[in-house]
């Protein structure tokens, strides 16, 4: 027991710390390219982080992810790829941040439209890019918000996608996540998460957190991350949730823009300062309101 707590207080040490950054680096020899461009001191904490700041484990993790970075390119995906999977907003980045000034995605299964295990998979590694391009200097996580309304077997993905999305999260964008939110899962629900939850790490489960309306406990949850008045009704706040598919496509487009800049596309190429944080490339305000007519 003396052991472990010897070892943690160590690995809180910001002095031990950079040294396993600096321990990690020579570890993976040289990179050029977009991998330079990834591999951040900050990406490297996080890898770390998620590793308990084991060196060894962290370094195979980012290597398969690099080497899953290079084959899928998601910094490549482009709106109008995938744009036909959120035409009915099931998946979208929000017009307001948590209390942090985190980005928000919010997710409404429900609205399912996708019999593609790949495109649906695809769209949603699009928009975790996007999430994280628009987070503020200093932020590195987002928050997620899934509204049930709607849900069923029927609306619902295949275990494997799920196992699948599950994977890609939590071993190539780790410590990305601050909360998931599953706001009021209808009871039948219970049966698919018994299969799902055994592909959470233990980290990532604890993150993830069953809201319901009209329970005290809840709305200290949501009131602790989340501002009310931003927070859309369907989630138990004043805001109103609309979602404009050419609205959200236009500003899509825009940010495909500052990707392509960002990661040395475009005509000029932005430097990252906090992993790929968007801190060089401040998002413009994001509606999801109709246009006034």
């Amino acid at each position: 027991m003396f052991r472990r707590w010897q070892s943690q207080n160590k690995d809180n040490d910001p002095s031990q710390q950079d040294a396993k950054i600096r321990e990690i680096k020579d570890a993976l020899g040289p990179l050029s390219g977009r991998s330079l461009q990834f591999c951040t001191d900050a990406c490297l904490r996080r890898y770390l982080v998620a590793r308990n700041w084991n060196v060894d484990k962290a370094k195979k993790m980012l290597e398969e992810t690099l080497k899953w970075r290079s084959t899928y390119k998601p910094e490549e995906i482009r709106w109008h790829e995938v744009a036909h999977e959120g035409e009915t907003g099931k998946v979208s980045r929000a017009n307001f941040h948590d209390r942090l000034g985190r980005t928000v995605l919010i997710m409404r299964p429900g609205m399912q439209n996708s019999t593609s295990p790949e495109d649906n998979i695809r769209h949603l590694v699009y928009l975790i890019e996007n999430a994280i391009l628009n987070l503020p200097e200093g932020q590195e996580q987002m928050s997620w918000l899934i509204d049930f309304t709607g849900w069923s077997l029927n609306t619902n993905i295949p275990i494997k996608t799920a196992r699948d999305i599950i994977y890609i999260l939590q071993n190539h964008y780790p410590e990305r996540l601050a909360i998931v939110v599953l706001y009021n899962p209808p009871r039948i629900f219970e049966a698919f998460w018994k299969v799902v939850k055994y592909f959470v790490d233990p980290k990532t489960f604890q993150k993830i957190k069953f809201v319901y309306p009209n329970n005290k406990e809840s709305e200290e949850v949501m009131k602790s991350f989340f501002d009310v008045e931003n927070l859309p009704s369907e989630f138990g706040g004043q805001a109103s949730l609309k979602y404009d598919h050419e609205e959200f496509s236009r500003l899509m487009a825009q940010d495909d823009v500052k990707t392509a800049n960002f990661w040395g596309f475009g005509n000029k190429s932005c430097h990252a300062t906090n992993g790929y944080s968007g801190a060089d490339v401040a998002p413009e305000p994001l509606s999801l309101a109709p246009p006034a007519s």
